[in-house]
């Protein structure tokens, strides 16, 4: 017999005012709940793929890696508040215990962000499924993007494919990237 899952609590955002597009995931995996920190896991390229197109070292103090995101007028979140799940995996994700986050409110209070950037299809799903129908029309809108997952399980694509996807998608909601200190 498996064990309940247990009950997630996922992140609060990390917004300037000024966000220009918002980056989300589904839901934080072991490894990030457990370091408190955003792709924590040390195989997750979202911080080397951050890291080249914006300019800075991967390596960063966490603290400092968000600000170079601010800075540059992302935003970050996860379309799940809480869930229960056991493990990392999006498809371990209990259909029936999942609570969204609030995008009213947070569209309201940002209200410079002008399209949003999934990492990976689970969190496209979610926010389709969860979030889009209850969400105002004027938010509703709002182009909606799905990249390659930066997790480790999907392997699919390699670091260049995924970073280049991100160059064009960051290009195209008004963040300027770069190729910073590692070739994509």
């Amino acid at each position: 017999m498996r064990s309940p899952a247990e009950r997630l609590q996922a992140f609060a955002p990390v917004a300037a005012p000024d966000a220009r597009v918002l980056i989300l995931g589904s839901m934080p995996g072991e490894a990030s709940l457990a370091a408190q920190q955003y792709y924590a896991h040390p195989r997750n390229a979202f911080w080397p793929i951050m890291g080249a197109l914006l300019g800075f070292d991967a390596a960063l103090p966490y603290v400092a890696r968000l600000t170079c995101l601010t800075r540059s007028g992302i935003a970050m979140w996860d379309v799940l508040a809480a869930c229960r799940r056991s493990g990392s995996l999006d498809s371990a994700i209990e259909a029936d215990s999942i609570e969204p986050n609030d995008f009213t409110a947070f569209l309201r209070d940002h209200t410079g962000v002008r399209g949003v950037l999934f990492n990976g299809g689970a969190a496209e799903m979610l926010f389709r499924r969860q979030v889009l129908p209850s969400l105002p029309d004027e938010f509703a809108v709002l182009p909606c993007t799905r990249l390659p997952s930066t997790s480790p399980a999907h392997a699919a694509k390699g670091f260049g494919e995924k970073c280049a996807a991100w160059r064009i998608a960051l290009c195209e909601a008004g963040i300027a990237v770069g190729c910073g200190n590692r070739q994509a």
